[in-house]
């Protein structure tokens, strides 16, 4: 099977979303949970190629990265201001806050205002900015109102150290909760071909265009799987992820993949999703295969 790793390619193939008004970016982003060790957790295998991987990604045209606090913990944060340290004006970074690391692999909410504040002002150190370009609620925590936890976003808006507020694992009425409050410019929600229970999300924010972040937007092992991604991605001597990348992006005008990885060629090749063209009779018969089951 081929391997779309031209390096003409460039991210500005995908188009650019303007997120918040005020922040156009490329529609093809990069997640930054796997610069870590195994579980996310702890420092990664090759420190050196995470940091080329950051910097290949700027030269591609890639110009909105994806982390959060928890990544390592905090490992994540730390390499993008290692390897991007100054930043280029057109770059976008975005955090996130909520989410207490015990151990690797272990993940629990924590809304609390006070650790909210707590979490982006040591993001703030990390990244090495004084205002963060969009700051995520990482996920509801059942313990705390909800408004209370967004009512602590808002405050640090409000004191000049975040630019923007997104949200993360959330139902569209906590949406329309949270934008009683403020603005909400983005929304990261776990979303694939193979896997649309956000579907109504993403609905909810190509209506209000509000910009949807899709995290695991290739699912992983399901797309080895026989079925309609494989054998599309074999007719076009592409990967599945290539083409699971590229239905995502003909799928909402708001969304914005960040898919991620250690390695530069892994980079590369997912990056060759957005000179991937697909006939409309596969993107349709990629709509309908929602059935098949993710491993």
């Amino acid at each position: 099977m081929a391997e779309r790793t031209t390096t003409t390619i460039n991210a500005a193939l995908a188009g650019t979303i303007d997120i918040g008004g005020d922040l156009p970016v490329n529609r093809f982003g990069f997640g930054a949970m796997r610069l870590t060790g195994e579980g996310i957790w702890g420092e990664p295998a090759d420190r050196e190629e995470c940091k080329r991987v950051l910097r290949r990604a700027l030269e591609l045209g890639i110009n909105f990265i994806d982390t959060a606090d928890s990544y390592g913990p905090e490992v994540s944060e730390r390499l993008i201001a290692e390897a991007l340290y100054p930043y280029p004006e057109e770059l976008v970074i975005a955090t996130k806050g909520g989410l207490l690391r015990p151990g690797p692999g272990e993940w629990v909410p924590d809304g609390r205002p006070e650790h909210l504040r707590a979490a982006c002002e040591g993001s703030l150190k990390r990244l090495r900015v004084e205002q963060i370009d969009l700051y995520q609620f990482h996920r509801p925590d059942p313990k705390v109102p909800f408004e209370e936890s967004v009512g602590a976003l808002v405050e640090l808006k409000n004191e000049g150290k975040i630019r923007h507020i997104g949200l993360s694992n959330v139902t569209a009425g906590q949406v329309e909760q949270a934008q009683k409050l403020t603005r909400i410019v983005s929304v990261q929600n776990r979303y694939s071909v193979y896997e649309r229970s956000s579907e109504p999300v993403l609905e909810f924010c190509s209506l209000e265009e509000i910009a949807f972040l899709p995290w695991r937007p290739v699912e992983g092992g399901a797309l080895t799987a026989d079925g309609v991604v494989a054998e599309i991605a074999s007719r076009h001597g592409a990967t599945p992820a290539q083409v699971a990348l590229a239905w995502l992006l003909e799928h909402s005008p708001v969304m914005l993949p960040i898919p991620g990885t250690s390695k530069v060629t892994h980079l590369e090749q997912n990056l060759g999703a957005v000179a991937l063209d697909l006939a409309p009779a596969e993107f349709a018969e990629l709509d309908k295969s929602a059935e098949e089951p993710a491993h």
